[in-house]
């Protein structure tokens, strides 16, 4: 094929040309994002039990549910939680790869089948059933400019007029309304409805029944009487639009003309549908709507458009409404994937300036160059019939992939210059010598690179989401290399570099050539005159050039003399390799592990839990000296305060808040840092005594988690009850305080809070000749709070809601107040059947895997691996009461996967690449000999992650295998010469010798090419930087090593294993028999 496209070169640039413009045109095709959808897929599941405690909702319907649950196709873990506000969710996590259409049709199904077990109230509510959605791309604000108007007007603005045009910009996946819209709320007052002998549940109906929509029908519809000449459409009064009009409803009306109305025993106002929660922006009340990015959307394609949809709602909004952006994730997506780009072109530049100085020649430097972006739109190409994304994690193969590209363009021209210099043959007929000799290199490397990160695609869960994107970029960019070095670069060989006659230096010297110079270069640096720029530079160049070609011939003769002594004492050599495998071996067992590097990804999130119980004026007395210190801090840009609610609880008591930070350029300093600005505040807010204070970083994939660190859950599987797991929960986390291993160490599960039980003597009521509905209905309407149907305004419906007023529900005398009408039309008082009296109660249970569970959250300590400090909470769980079993969760679950599939991972590359040099070579010695270099790349790798305090993580997973294929393609440039050495009959140890001298150059010269690629990642600084260090670090020290012992180490092993274990001599890879190759020439 070479001689084909060396004949040919037009036609070798219309192929290199038809990848370019495919893979452009596939690049403006692909989605971008920071991360790919690696997270398990997951369903969410909600209810709602108005009026029920948690413990009432846990037994009679999430449990309930979870039996019926259990067996799901793809199931993988499950966990609950029940709220003391009466609603309940239940999260299903399934297996990477699971279609979750199926999956929510296969659980829509199973509840369907369980929905007459429930309460009723539970399934008139309606059980929803959606995917979870992996956080927010966006928050976007409405505040008041003039201050006027509350989180409430905001919220129903937000509600009314921007939502449902957020919803349709394309890729939004859904928008949620941080906020409140209107409703009309009924705020009843029990001493006057009792007064009129009347009881919530009357009030309930009455609104029911007269604010209601009614189909009149038709006048004149078919069929007619003849005479009939008209038809009309019948109208009735449609839902209640205003406030006057539910005060008008009639509660009893008499015969003798009294009538009761709604506004004899109610006010009626337009409010909030809900004042759970509310926020603020930098102080200021605020409505916020959270954007949901859909399947397979382009993150930063979706930001813009919905910021271009609110420039154009913003006219239609009312004056005094602004809007903002404070929370966004895709600046650190923009400009971590702008850094990687960055690096992508550092460590192209300085590939071309280590090639120029082997290469020695504008020319034959511009070719492997060329070679570079035409295997990357390859890549992309690829990546869009793959169904990938533009991400982080393919922008990471793609630098990889860098110093792999122009491996096989180097190795092809410093072939054909070799062969040009030693025999005087043309650049066509070198080319052409060249591409007989090297084809089975090619291929093997190819084959050897692409087959070593084949396992790696077809792992599973998140850590195999993760090492496709790798896989996939790598494997295609590297195919497409190969392409290129077998069609394009050899066409270019033969049409772009110069003749050389024989015995000239050329580009360069060679290794016979010690003391020769290298020509200077005025193929490209005209105007070689001393009195000329040009030529000044030009002969300063080559003075450069010649003193480096000395050097590295003197460094040849002396690798070749040390080549010799080691060869010579082949048992000494192989006693220093053993030691130095046995070394890297222990290295890489102690090497602590982790999942992925924690990010400065540009905000913070402070979680505050007031004591249970709390109201919200007491939890504001904890948020305000927190929102001082964040205002406070130069690095914070701004405040955004979610109350009511937080990632770990709901309730008065909970609160949080995201801290966006200013650019990343404006924070330098180590001290200004994301984590450096978390250790600080934590020390703030320990001294908090009025809440429980703690600051988080998100994850490194936010669809992994909620936050950063480790979360383990612990169960009740012995049925102990839920007391004895909570000293159990306090006992670990009494012993994790302890620790050195880890830090931050805090409980998710909410606090027991007061509750008021209320005893009601069933049989003294029914003798007071109450019913018992009316005395429930009293009870939760009046307390808690009772749907009744809709109303209009401007067009859309919006909830009405009853409840009694605030003044009649703050303590427990006004239960005990309560009066309800008996079949007598007497008012009973609560006092009188029922009794009251202050417990304790857990404002939420969790469930875990069908378990009574709780969770104990935390992270690592400073310098300690995150695989240590899950190290340390397995051994804390160990000391663990009889019938208390844990379990990993979120980002903890992924990371022990990961760390159970290395020695998986490493092993079956190995064995694809062994099996595969086997065929090549007709041998199942000479693979042995390649594949032994590995240990000493692994070396390499564990020693630099050790220098700079990394972990064994999946980054440095990708690297090691990354290693695998690069030490092996060192070791076959020498065995692949070795072999046809031997073929042309010399002894084993001077075919070793001389392959050993001859591939010195193409392996230094490509060894430092990929390492140099690697230095833009090592020392990375900016958004996104530990990610980058992380992949750099292992990879660029596994190829020093690899290359700076495997130089020595491969001669001897090739040689030990000729000698001890092969019986006959190996086929070079693609080899070509004399007839056969005679017959091509011809």
């Amino acid at each position: 094929m070479p001689r084909y496209f060396i004949d040919r070169p037009i036609f070798a640039w219309v192929i290199a040309l038809g990848i370019l413009l495919f893979g452009f045109i596939a690049l403006r095709q692909l989605p971008i994002e920071q991360y790919p959808e690696v997270a398990p897929p997951s369903l969410s599941i909600s209810v709602v039990y108005p009026g029920a405690d948690a413990a009432t909702l846990e037994q009679n319907v999430i449990q309930l549910i979870e039996q019926q649950l259990n067996g799901i196709d793809g199931f993988l873990y499950m966990s609950s939680s029940s709220q003391s506000n009466g609603t309940g969710s239940i999260t299903l996590t399934f297996e990477a790869g699971t279609d979750i259409d199926i999956a929510q049709t296969d659980v829509q199904n199973s509840l369907s089948t369980i929905e007459a077990r429930l309460p009723g109230d539970v399934t008139q509510q309606g059980i929803q059933v959606r995917q979870a959605t992996s956080g927010f791309l966006q928050i976007v604000a409405l505040t008041s400019k003039s201050g006027n108007l509350d989180s409430t007007d905001l919220g129903n603005i937000a509600s009314t007029q921007i939502i449902d045009e957020l919803r349709r910009v394309g890729g939004v996946g859904d928008v949620t309304l941080l906020g409140s819209e209107y409703a009309m709320r009924i705020w009843l007052d029990p001493e006057r409805l009792a007064s009129f002998r009347l009881t919530p549940s009357t009030v309930l109906a009455a609104i029911r029944e007269q604010n209601s929509q009614t189909a009149g029908g038709s006048l004149g519809a078919l069929p007619v009487l003849e005479d009939t000449q008209i038809n009309a459409t019948i109208t009735t009064q449609s839902r209640f639009t205003s406030t006057k009009q539910f005060e008008q409803i009639i509660l009893r009306a008499e015969t003798g003309g009294g009538t009761v109305r709604l506004g004899d025993v109610a006010r009626v106002e337009i409010g909030a549908q809900s004042y759970a929660t509310s926020s603020t922006l930098n102080g200021q009340p605020m409505a916020g709507m959270a954007i949901q990015l859909g399947t397979g959307a382009n993150a930063l394609s979706v930001a813009e458009g919905v910021e271009a949809r609110m420039n154009e709602i913003e006219a239609s909004l009312p004056a005094d409404v602004e809007w903002s952006i404070p929370y966004d994730t895709t600046p650190f997506i923009d400009i971590s994937i702008e850094e990687v780009v960055t690096t992508l072109v550092e460590a192209m530049v300085l590939v071309f300036l280590v090639m120029f100085l082997f290469l020695q020649s504008w020319r034959a430097t511009l070719i492997p160059t060329l070679v570079v972006p035409i295997a990357l739109a390859g890549a992309c190409l690829g990546l869009w019939l793959f169904g990938f994304s533009i991400n982080v994690l393919t922008l990471f193969g793609m630098v990889l992939a860098i110093g792999i590209l122009v491996d096989d363009a180097i190795i092809v021209i410093e072939n054909v210059e070799r062969i040009m210099r030693e025999e005087g043959l043309g650049p066509i007929e070198a080319s052409r010598k060249a591409m007989d000799q090297i084809t089975g290199a090619i291929i093997g490397i190819t084959l050897v690179l692409v087959a070593v990160f084949l396992p790696m695609a077809f792992f599973p869960g998140s850590t195999g989401g993760i090492y496709r994107q790798f896989s996939v970029t790598l494997a295609v960019s590297i195919l497409f290399s190969a392409l290129m070095a077998l069609t394009l670069t050899p066409a270019l060989c033969a049409t772009l570099l110069k003749p050389i006659r024989e015995g000239e230096t050329g580009s360069h010297a060679g290794p016979d050539n010690a003391d020769s110079a290298a020509e200077p270069l005025p193929e490209t640096l005209p105007g070689s005159g001393p009195a000329n720029i040009w030529g000044k530079f030009s002969a300063f160049l080559s003075d450069g050039l010649n003193r480096f070609n000395i050097w590295f011939d003197r460094l040849t003769d002396r690798y070749g003399r040390a080549t010799d002594s080691i060869l010579s004492r082949p048992m000494r050599g192989l006693a220093v390799f053993l030691l130095l495998c046995v070394v890297a071996g222990l290295l890489f067992l102690r090497l602590p592990t982790a999942f992925l590097p924690t990010e400065d990804q540009g905000y913070l999130i402070t979680v505050i839990q007031a004591p249970s119980g709390a109201t919200q004026a007491r939890t504001e007395e904890a948020i305000k000296p927190v929102s001082e210190y964040w205002k406070s801090q130069d690095e914070v840009a701004d405040l955004v305060v979610l109350r009511g609610f937080s990632f770990f609880g709901q309730g008065q008591n909970n609160a949080m808040m995201f801290s966006p930070l200013v650019d990343w350029n404006e924070r330098t300093a180590d001290e200004s840092k994301a984590d450096a600005l978390l250790t600080k505040a934590m020390g703030q807010f320990s001294r908090n005594d009025d809440a429980i204070i703690f600051v988080i970083q998100p994850p490194a994939i936010q669809s992994l988690g909620n936050a950063s660190g480790f979360s383990v859950k612990i169960e009740d599987r012995g049925g102990l009850g839920r007391a004895k797991l909570t000293e159990a929960r306090n006992q670990l986390l009494g012993i994790l305080s302890q620790s050195d291993a880890v830090t931050g160490v805090r409980p998710e599960d909410q606090q027991p809070a007061p509750q008021l039980k209320v005893d009601i003597d069933r049989v003294l009521a029914r003798s007071l000749g109450l019913s018992i509905s009316d005395v429930n209905s009293t009870l939760s309407i009046n307390f808690g709070s009772a749907f009744a149907n809709e109303f209009i305004r401007d067009g859309r419906s919006l909830e009405v809601y009853v409840q009694a007023d605030a003044r009649y529900r703050m303590t427990p005398d006004d239960v005990m107040a309560l009066r309800v009408p008996n079949d007598q039309g007497e008012l009973v008082p609560f006092s009188t059947f029922a009794t009251a009296k202050w417990s304790a109660g857990a404002p939420s249970l969790a469930r875990y895997n069908g378990y009574p569970a709780m969770t104990v959250s935390g992270s690592a300590a400073a310098g300690v691996s995150s695989g240590d400090a899950l190290a340390a909470v397995e051994e804390a769980m160990t000391r663990m009461p009889d019938g208390i079993a844990y379990e990993w969760t979120g980002i903890s679950y992924e990371e022990k996967q990961s760390a159970g599939q290395i020695g998986l991972l490493l092993g079956l590359s190995i064995l694809v690449v062994f099996l595969l040099l086997a065929a090549l070579y007709e041998s199942w010695s000479v693979p042995v000999a390649v594949l032994l270099i590995i240990p000493m790349g692994m070396l390499g790798a564990v020693v630099f992650s050790m220098l700079r305090g990394l972990s064994a993580d999946v980054y440095f997973n990708v690297g090691l295998i990354t290693i695998i294929g690069l030490a092996a393609k060192n070791a076959i440039l020498i065995v692949e010469f070795a072999i046809e050495e031997e073929a042309e009959g010399k002894s084993i140890i001077d075919a070793v010798k001389n392959a050993a001298r001859l591939r010195l150059r193409p392996i230094i010269m490509t060894s430092l090419a990929f390492i140099l690629a690697m230095v833009p990642l090592a020392i990375a600084t900016g958004a996104g930087a530990n990610s980058r260090i992380a992949v750099g670090t292992g990879v660029m020290g596994g190829m020093i090593s690899a290359t700076a012992i495997g130089i020595f180490v491969i001669p001897l092993l090739y040689m030990l294993v000729r000698q001890k274990l092969s019986r006959k001599a190996p086929a070079a890879a693609g080899s070509l028999d004399e007839e056969q190759a005679e017959g091509d020439r011809a």
